[in-house]
């Protein structure tokens, strides 16, 4: 698709500016309807082929799955053109002549935002762009209440959809490896994944849930759910992890390809260094606790949900440190049943004094973790305060005499 400008000029002042401002008005609406027509007509090409590849997909008997491909393909392009064009011709036409509506002048702040990536990221951009062009085509049907076309097209929408969010994610992950930039840079790339994730699970997955059967999203259901507990009201910065880690439980899940095991680490780690500090910087007992509960929820699920299923480790030191971890962690799991605050407990310390040995590779950036750590083990009666005591010794000392 062509890129074209969208630089805004000022309205000319004069006369003939006038007139010719006047006149682009009136032309407008037939500008709209052309593009919308084209739009539609594209529209129902795209669907056609999209749903005679799906069925042809489906069918392992048929030679024709990839000329339908490329049809579909082709009709896909063609049918993106047409909504680019929408937003070029008509669009910013009404913005700049101030017939827009709040729609129509927050969708093109939108497409400045994506076309703003072309030169830095490009390979998001391209995702992006494509993303941006079908939720603009996707509202209208909303906004248009044409039931019919919109549960046709909710099945091509939420297929493409699904794969570039993945698009979006790999490429993510595959920066989050490069380690150019900094931790300023990384800390973004982690907001973003995040942010993406969230998108995701808020506009699409409904719409996946609603077309395929509910068994296909049986593993995440009560994730789900725990999500949505997050989207009402204002949240504190516990909250803001909290959700953060049902994100990465549910992408688990859904993008194990495109979110792989090493990335989804990473981002473990950093909320685990998010809650730390939280702890350190808690200003009342009750945020502090909290926030203490947080981290041991954060350790349960980053060793028992995520290093469980590592396969590959990079130092086979850390290998072993894990295995005698899980072994330590499976006794204490027999107490579950019979005698759970002992359980609860013995977990607790366990957990604590495994992220305590972790934090002391780096004493001196965690010291004051590290110092909590220590307090909480001795409340838990692992370990105990040794007061300080020193004892001062006079010396007497004989001056040598000097023989001639």
């Amino acid at each position: 698709m062509a890129e074209r400008s969208l630089r805004v000029l000022e309205t000319n002042t004069t006369f003939i500016g006038k007139l010719t401002n006047s006149i682009t008005k009136l032309l407008i609406p037939t500008r709209v309807g052309i593009n919308g027509l084209l739009i539609l007509t594209k529209r129902n090409n795209i669907l056609k082929a999209f749903e005679n590849y799906i069925d042809e997909n489906n069918n392992d008997e048929t030679n024709k799955k990839e000329i339908l491909l490329k049809k579909y393909e082709d009709m896909y392009g063609l049918y993106l053109e047409a909504i680019d064009k929408y937003v070029m011709d008509s669009i910013y036409k009404k913005v700049k002549n101030d017939t827009a509506t709040a729609f129509e002048k927050n969708a093109l702040s939108e497409y400045y935002n994506v076309t703003h990536l072309k030169e830095t990221q490009y390979l998001e951009y391209k995702y992006r762009k494509q993303k941006y062009l079908l939720e603009l085509d996707y509202q209208s049907l909303l906004d248009g209440n044409k039931e019919k076309t919109l549960n046709r097209y909710k099945k091509f929408y939420a297929v493409k959809m699904e794969s570039l969010y993945k698009g979006i994610l790999k490429n993510y992950s595959i920066r989050l490896a490069d380690n150019a930039g900094g931790e300023e840079r990384k800390n973004q790339i982690y907001e973003n994944i995040f942010a993406t994730l969230e998108e995701y699970i808020v506009e699409i997955l409904p719409i996946k849930m609603e077309i395929d059967s509910e068994s296909s999203y049986k593993e995440i259901i009560e994730d789900y759910d725990k999500f949505n507990t997050f989207l009402a009201g204002k949240l504190d910065s516990r909250d803001i992890i909290e959700k953060k880690l049902v994100l990465l439980g549910i992408s688990r899940k859904l993008f194990t390809h495109s979110l792989p095991l090493i990335v989804a680490e990473q981002c473990y780690i950093k909320l685990l260094k998010d809650t730390r500090n939280l702890i350190i910087t808690a200003k009342t007992n009750k945020k502090k606790n909290s926030a203490y509960q947080m981290l041991i929820t954060l350790i349960e699920d980053y060793n028992i949900k995520l290093l469980s299923t590592k396969i590959y480790w990079d130092k086979p030191q850390e290998r072993e440190a894990y295995k005698k971890f899980w072994q330590e962690y499976k006794n204490i799991e027999a107490l579950k049943d019979n005698e759970p605050e002992k359980y609860e407990k013995q977990k607790e310390i366990l957990f604590i004094k495994n992220d305590l040995n972790a934090v002391s590779q780096n004493s001196e950036k965690y010291s004051e973790i590290i110092k909590f750590y220590k307090q909480e083990l001795v409340e838990l009666g692992v370990m105990k305060n040794l007061k300080n005591s020193c004892k001062t010794i006079k010396e007497k000392y004989t001056k040598k005499k000097e023989v001639a």
